[in-house]
């Protein structure tokens, strides 16, 4: 009795055609656009010169500091009416529903405007006038903290809603108030939830914060304004801009993504490598973790 070799299984590599039409594509768009400006009257050179310019560094400084005391405002808003919102209270839950309905219903330059424009309709307050008291520093970090609490509270919530409530029957089982049991048990679990949108939140803050050009508040976009007003270089400052933007959102995503880390601790088997150690690995040629 005679046997027939087997036949032999021969790997026919597969080629994907499609990925490569695509690449091309992207290539060639990115090439059009990249050649497009490279063509265009704008000079480069002005756009670098005023990267460093003393107005500019000053205006990214104010939009630093009010990005960051609008932002805490908001925390601290979102916070409150988070718990005010969960409350069995029907008077400040309604509150804070309405609260966020109306903050994140309305535009914030809308919300802006009527801040800075605020002594029209009361023209003293606490026994000076509106409008000394009112500035542009004040008006834009009430019109974009208050705003930011009403997204800030939603976020909160959804944290505080993602711990399980055996955790809140265990601590009251333990003798804890309703106080210790949100400070001790639920908000430091809720903090996994809450961290990566808050770090979306100011990172939009960041770009939202040049809204308060509209209301003369010395911020990046209204130093730029000043120059190119004077220069005619728009096209050019404003490149700068958002060279500027782009450098401050980089450095706050990389801070994000470490706090992320820190709070993914104890939840996460195996912490994700950093940038960092990434790039090491990839350069002594071992797998990606």
């Amino acid at each position: 009795m005679t046997t027939t070799a087997p036949e032999r299984l021969v790997a026919v590599p597969v080629r994907h055609y499609g990925r490569w039409v695509s690449a091309l594509l992207v290539i060639g768009a990115v090439a059009g656009i990249v050649y497009a400006f490279s063509q265009a009257k704008i000079d480069y050179g002005t756009t670098g010169h005023f990267f460093t310019a003393s107005n500019i560094i000053q205006g990214a400084a104010r939009t630093l500091l009010i990005s960051v005391l609008a932002q805490a405002m908001g925390i601290a808003l979102g916070v409150v009416f988070a718990v005010m919102r969960l409350s069995r209270n029907p008077v400040t839950s309604t509150v804070s529903w309405f609260y966020i309905w109306l903050f994140r219903g309305t535009p914030v330059l809308v919300q802006l405007l009527i801040w800075y424009n605020l002594a029209l309709v009361f023209p003293t307050m606490f026994g000076h006038s509106t409008s000394d008291i009112m500035t542009p520093f004040l008006a834009a970090l009430l019109g974009l903290g208050i705003n930011e609490g009403a997204y800030m509270a939603e976020i909160v919530r959804a944290g505080i809603a993602s711990v399980d409530e055996g955790q809140t029957e265990a601590s009251q089982a333990l003798g804890m108030t309703q106080g210790q049991t949100l400070r001790r048990v639920v908000l430091p679990q809720a903090m996994r939830v809450i961290i990566p949108p808050t770090g979306n939140e100011f990172i939009n803050m960041l770009k939202t914060s040049s809204l308060a050009y509209s209301i003369q508040y010395g911020e990046l976009l209204l130093s730029a304004v000043s120059v190119y007003t004077r220069n005619l270089q728009v096209i050019e400052l404003l490149f700068t801009v958002s060279l500027w933007y782009l450098v401050l959102t980089s450095v706050f995503s990389i801070g994000q993504y470490y706090l992320e880390r820190r709070f993914a601790r104890g939840a996460a088997r195996e912490l994700p490598a950093t940038p960092m150690s990434r790039l090491i690995l990839n350069l002594r040629g071992r797998p990606r973790v």
